[in-house]
């Protein structure tokens, strides 16, 4: 990995020009986000700054999976000066820093694909509300050996569970370093461990306003990855790499503030919660379904959806049981929070949150009320005593997924009719693709007996 560098924390486009000053700054990245949620970015040298900050830097958006044609493709990068991080590693050449840019079209208008410019309409839309939206993720992820040509495997590192130590937990250094880098550029770390799956780890982060939050989860990826690299592994954030075993989620933590209190609690409520949390929950678990292709938008995504892993299968909310869509944890006060349990770390953390808070904000416009919790029961209870208590699955293949997008206007509302569009077409694409493909358990089971 090499050295690692101080970050600086910036606010504008002087206070950029001066880290770069102070730590000697060679080259700048400005990165933005596809449809799908790749990160991409232009390299420049610290010569082109000023070009950059001025909004100037352009790039042909017909080579971006699901931007513009051909013949619309120049577009600007615009980078937020508050997003600047000098990247934790030396480079043969130099420091590089990075900004995280929103993307606009050639007549200066915000690009209607822009994965950012989604998030960020919705947390307008809550701010015309009073509200501001806060998010806490706990990002999972795998370390895998790579084999003598340097490629992924399978093949994890250590046997290890929940909470084991070294030893058994042959990735605690790894991880361990995995935290330093990211302090190094900010993040508040506010706990690591090993997973219930070998060779499968967790590392979560204090909480902030939701772009923030999805600009964070990007760099995050990007530094889990590169840092395991340095030692031999690879890191994933495949949601099932490996059958008979927990899959990794991504939960994520949601709260609404208004000048600095937390408007999900309420000491005299049901609970302590108030109405806007409840109107909130209702929200979230009326459109849960319509939102599950966004968060969980890979077709192995739906093999971590099944029971007996600990992940939601149904849509249902509880205080204190962590198998439901949506969990209550028990902290009030300005930690009052509800947690989505049901997303996957691939995926695209500025459309997954824009499609989760514009769910729970129309809860609150149409004053909805939950259905009663229904916690580990649930599972317990026939598919006629589901259907009578209006409990519904959650779609079980990316396939159903996507036809319960498609009839939803909230979803469309919340992504833009270009993302949601052009979302659905590639997804349909990869449905197919593997609905067409034969696979070694269907050779294994089938070729000598049939």
């Amino acid at each position: 990995m090499g050295e690692w560098c101080v970050a600086s924390r910036t606010q504008s486009a002087d206070d950029v020009r001066q880290a770069c000053r102070d730590q000697g700054v060679q080259f700048v990245q400005l990165q933005f986000a596809d449809i799908l949620g790749g990160l991409k970015h232009i390299d420049l040298p610290a010569s082109h700054l000023e070009k950059a900050l001025a909004g100037e830097v352009m790039f042909d958006g017909s080579a971006i999976e699901g931007f513009v044609r051909t013949r619309e493709s120049d577009m600007y990068l615009r980078p937020d000066p508050r997003t600047f991080c000098i990247l934790p590693w030396k480079r043969e050449r130099g420091l590089a820093a990075r900004m995280v840019c929103d993307v606009h079209s050639l007549d200066g208008s915000p690009f209607a694909g822009d994965p950012r410019q989604a998030l960020r309409r919705v947390v307008a839309e809550a701010e015309s509300m009073g509200f501001t939206c806060q998010a806490g993720p706990e990002p999972e992820f795998f370390l895998f050996r790579r084999d003598a040509a340097g490629r992924a495997s399978t093949e994890t590192n250590d046997l290890a569970s929940y909470f084991d130590m070294a030893p058994l937990d042959m990735g605690e250094s790894v991880r361990e370093e995995i935290v330093s880098v990211l302090q190094s550029v900010h993040f508040e770390i506010e706990s690591s461990h090993h997973e219930a799956a070998p060779g499968q780890h967790e590392i979560d982060f204090r909480y902030a306003d939701a772009l923030t939050t999805a600009d964070n989860l990007m760099l995050f990826r990007l530094i889990v990855r590169t840092t395991a690299a340095a030692h031999g592994l690879h890191a994933t954030f495949m949601p099932k790499p490996l059958a008979d075993v927990n899959g990794s989620g991504l939960h994520v933590h949601q709260s609404l503030f208004r000048d600095g209190n937390n408007v999900f609690y309420d000491d005299r409520g049901p609970d302590k919660l108030s109405s806007i949390a409840r109107h909130y929950l209702a929200g979230l678990l009326a459109h849960a379904r319509s939102f599950t292709a966004i968060t969980n938008p890979l077709v192995n995504s739906y093999k971590r959806l099944v029971p007996g892993y600990e992940a939601p299968t149904f849509v249902t909310w509880s205080h204190r049981e962590h198998s439901p869509l949506v969990r209550i944890p028990a902290r009030r006060g300005v930690g009052t929070r509800l947690e989505v349990r049901s997303p996957d770390p691939a995926c695209n953390p500025y459309l997954a949150l824009a499609v989760m808070f514009k769910a729970g904000i129309e809860g609150i416009r149409q004053a909805l009320d939950p259905p009663r919790q229904a916690g580990l029961a649930v599972y317990r209870m026939t598919v006629e005593e589901r259907r009578e208590l209006g409990i519904e699955p959650l779609p079980e293949d990316l396939d159903e997924a996507l036809d319960a997008m498609e009839g939803s206007e909230v979803v469309q509302s919340a992504l833009g009719e270009h993302i949601f569009t052009r979302f659905v077409e590639a997804k349909r694409i990869e449905w197919d693709y593997y609905r067409r493909q034969v696979h070694r358990w269907e050779v294994d089971q089938y070729l000598s007996t049939f």
